[in-house]
């Protein structure tokens, strides 16, 4: 009896070649997706601004997972036509859309040399140009693909919308980690202020698109994610480490079962809700 009631619940996260499309799939979190999407025996469609990019991650799942049938294709979500296009070729493909993972994002990395360690990531030198290309990818992006690639999901009768957001669309930037010794305050580096304006305003579409299509079967969750530890400065992870009650930043696989859950039956009752999955940083 427990082996039977066991394999039941385990059932209810397998995906069973539901195509599932990922934006930003060739990225940190994108290919970790993909491989969880893979996992449960559905099709991951990884779609990114660097085709090539998209590709070389769809390889590597096909050859993690002989029998998957991973795709990577070139997409510009900020262009409509583009996303209507590529549901096009999805759907000439496969038939079907499933699942939508809302994962793109332009994200300035700590250890990197680009805008976040530029004076004009201060709010007073804020470029607009930066302001209007971080927001199509990040927001007005997860808006197109969610409105073509659930418009479809709703005909089909169902499906599965999931927004990836971060702790930071709950919490404000601590912009004391970003500090370096020697530099003025008005040159002092921050998160750039597009990051929380993204973040939090895709809780906001995540709780539209649930009640939007909540009658057409298609069920709209956000999971916010905390800070993944890749190569940052020493500094800059024992400086967030204390900020987080588990004292450490998450792993990049960390976040592979709570993904499985949210885009499986597993949630089939869970909708509109909001995910915290930070290492207890929000509580603090």
């Amino acid at each position: 009896m427990a082996e039977k009631i066991q394999s039941t619940l385990l059932e209810k996260f397998k995906l069973h070649d539901q195509v599932a499309v990922i934006t930003g799939g060739g990225g940190l979190l994108g290919r970790q997706h993909g491989d969880t999407v893979a996992d449960l025996g559905g099709i991951p469609i990884l779609l990114d601004l660097d085709g090539q990019r998209a590709e070389a991650a769809a390889e590597e799942l096909l050859s993690k997972y002989p029998l998957c049938r991973a795709v990577g294709l070139a997409c510009d979500i900020t262009s409509p036509e583009v996303v209507e296009a590529t549901l096009a070729a999805v759907m000439e493909r496969f038939s079907r859309v499933d699942i939508l993972i809302n994962n793109a994002a332009n994200n300035p990395k700590v250890e990197g040399g680009g805008l976040l360690g530029q004076q004009c990531s201060r709010l007073e030198n804020f470029p607009l140009s930066v302001w209007d290309q971080d927001i199509a990818v990040g927001l007005t992006g997860a808006f197109l693909c969610a409105r073509t690639f659930g418009a479809q999901m709703a005909k089909q009768g169902g499906g599965v919308i999931l927004n990836i957001s971060s702790d930071l669309g709950l919490i404000s930037p601590d912009q004391r980690l970003y500090r370096r010794d020697g530099l003025p305050e008005n040159q002092q580096p921050v998160k750039p202020v597009t990051y929380s304006v993204i973040k939090s305003g895709l809780l906001g579409l995540t709780r539209y698109l649930a009640t939007y299509w909540a009658d057409s079967g298609v069920r709209s969750n956000a999971l916010l994610p905390g800070g993944v530890q890749t190569d940052q400065d020493q500094d800059f992870i024992k400086r967030l480490s204390a900020l987080i009650p588990m004292g450490r930043m998450a792993r990049e696989d960390e976040y592979k079962a709570a993904v499985a859950f949210l885009v499986s039956d597993a949630s089939s009752y869970m909708t509109g809700a909001i995910i915290s999955m930070d290492g207890g940083r929000t509580c603090w």
